[in-house]
């Protein structure tokens, strides 16, 4: 595969300032345009002059610059360490983007990756934490390569000697408090004089591991189909599988509905408790596990429940959107065929929140019962029944959240009418006002 641009992440240092020199020398023969990445992360006093560095560096060796300067900070408990890392590989990726690259060249090499081993392994990571760095990934619509991966360290400093080129020195690299510092210039030293060979057996091990992760993958794959429905885990499913494959498919699982890893502890909670448990709410990164009727599903954070707003007149007479003062979401109108409402009777409805009592016909031949026996009749778990309910001024209840329109008002086949939801702010969707 060719890449007619190819970006290097230059953040100034001997590796990555060795990496952009050699990519320009190679991309000339090749026919590429080579863009030089800088991120600017706003720590150091000396940040301006890296960027400065890096800047006319690239220009004097024939690759384009491009730069971005972070402008958020670490938060409450967040590391500096993983803060800076997070943020980095965002803005890289936006300048790649950006710049019209494919392809991004990272500059870890050897003792990278074995210093990455040690620290997971201290960690308790698993065989995705111990497979370390690929050499290889494709995120985003980016491919992400380190082709000094296997390279020692010495061969980069010799290629810098050559070429004379100069770099600059991070001062936070001796900062001990800092684990992968404290691991770089206390353990490993001590490591390699015991174990000289320590470094290319750690890199080994992240190789094995990396087989082993392929693997496990491999077999999540061929085991979801058969404990999915739709997005959700079927637990009843999912306790059918022998005890690792029960692990491994739980793992896959999240990967594929958090788009990301699971921490181990989550995972670990989930096999204790989804067994013991018909209803529950779990905590995972960005989101919320929410089991119901033997469905494991993601959703969005439960928000913040705030004061309940005042009763509110409102008009869902036009399709669209129409956000609702004081309420964390907005209702979507549209055309429908069927269980829909006229217009003329959304003209004039009055939003309110449950108070309880509420009484709900589900069919036009069918008596109304309490909304709470129509909400379990129907499965709808507590989640998908928060929002407003509307009335009409007379205080007759004529939508639900969950369930829709009650059959007493529903526009009869073939008349015009729209149909009715509520979207939560918390799915991410915009909220519209009308």
């Amino acid at each position: 595969m060719r890449w007619p641009r190819v970006a290097v992440a230059a953040s100034g240092g001997r590796d990555s300032t060795a990496l952009l020199h050699c990519t320009v020398q190679a991309a000339r023969a090749q026919g590429l345009q080579v863009v030089a990445l800088h991120v600017h992360h706003g720590l150091h006093a000396a940040a301006d002059g890296w960027l400065a560095q890096v800047r006319g560096q690239a220009r004097r060796w024939g690759a384009e610059f491009a730069c971005q300067h972070l402008l958020t900070a670490p938060g409450r408990g967040d590391s500096v360490e993983a803060w800076a890392r997070r943020e980095r590989y965002r803005a890289l990726a936006e300048l790649a983007q950006t710049a019209g690259c494919d392809l991004v060249l990272l500059a870890h090499h050897r003792r990278d990756q074995a210093e990455t081993w040690l620290l997971q392994a201290l960690r308790g990571a698993g065989a995705a934490g111990l497979a370390a760095m690929p050499r290889q990934a494709q995120r985003g619509g980016l491919w992400w390569s380190r082709p000094w991966l296997d390279l020692p360290r010495e061969a980069i400093e010799a290629y810098v000697r050559r070429h004379r080129l100069r770099f600059v020195e991070d001062p936070s690299n001796a900062d001990p408090r800092h684990a992968r510092n404290r691991l770089r210039l206390q353990v490993l030293p001590a490591l390699q004089a015991a174990f000289p060979d320590s470094e290319t057996a750690l890199c080994a091990a992240a190789a094995h591991a990396q087989q082993d992760r392929l693997l496990a993958a491999e077999v999540a794959l061929l085991d979801l189909p058969a404990v999915q429905q739709g997005e959700a885990l079927r637990v009843s499913a999912w306790l059918a599988l022998p005890p690792a494959r029960r692990r491994n498919a739980l793992q896959g699982w999240l990967v594929q509905v958090l788009g990301r890893g699971a921490p181990q502890s989550l995972v670990d909670r989930l096999l204790e408790e989804l067994p013991r448990h018909a209803l529950g709410r779990w905590g995972a990164p960005g989101a919320e596990l929410r089991l119901y009727r033997g469905l494991l599903r993601q959703a969005p954070p439960t928000p913040e429940r705030l004061p309940a707003p005042l009763p509110q007149a409102v008009d869902l007479s036009r399709p669209g959107g129409h956000a609702l003062a004081g309420w964390a979401g907005h209702f979507e109108v549209a055309p429908a065929t069927q269980g829909g409402a006229s217009p003329a009777l959304l003209r004039d409805l009055v939003a309110r929140e449950r108070s309880g009592g509420e009484r709900f016909r589900l069919a036009a031949a069918g008596s109304a019962r309490s909304l709470k026996k129509q909400y379990q009749l129907r499965g709808v778990p507590a989640w998908e029944r928060a929002g407003p309910l509307l009335f009409t001024p007379a205080g007759e209840l004529v939508f639900a959240p969950g369930i829709g329109v009650d059959a007493a008002w529903q526009a009869p086949p073939g008349a015009p009418q729209l149909g009715i939801s509520w979207v939560p702010a918390a799915t991410g969707q915009r909220q519209h006002a009308r």
